[in-house]
């Protein structure tokens, strides 16, 4: 049976993006996302409701985020749906779904983002076939 787990979002961070290190030195930011719906009732009334998901960049991306995002940028990301889990210190037995971000792109200069829009960024190389990393961040085609 095949598989295919794919995650496609846009909206605003929530928060500023959080980085720390791995202990193997690796950078990782996470970030919350709002992504909000807006239509029409059967009543003719506009609805709105918002979902928040939590977000996960490694390595580059991850710094390249921290650098130039920040609660309420807007940005469009594409990962993988993946399951945390772990014992709280109740002892209880706790998860949580996370995306982990395989690609993203910034968006125009919502928010606080003065940095203004376009480009993106993609992890590759690899085995994940197409593209390279960036050597540095004058790389990133913005």
């Amino acid at each position: 049976m095949a598989n295919y787990n794919k995650v496609i979002l846009m909206g605003n961070l929530t928060r500023d993006p959080e980085l720390s290190y791995l202990p193997s030195q690796t950078p990782v930011a996470e970030f919350g996302l709002a992504i909000n719906r807006v239509w029409t009732g059967q009543d003719g009334q506009k609805q709105e409701s918002t979902c928040f998901v939590d977000c996960r960049a490694f390595g580059k991306q991850a710094e390249t985020l921290n650098k130039y995002m920040s609660k309420g940028s807007p940005i469009f990301v594409e990962g993988r749906l993946d399951l945390d889990t772990w014992t709280a210190q109740d002892g209880s037995k706790r998860s949580k779904h996370r995306v982990t971000v395989e690609r993203f792109q910034f968006l125009g200069s919502g928010g606080q983002n003065s940095g203004g829009g376009g480009g993106g960024y993609a992890r590759g190389g690899g085995n994940q076939g197409g593209g390279s990393e960036p050597d540095t961040i004058d790389d990133i085609p913005f």
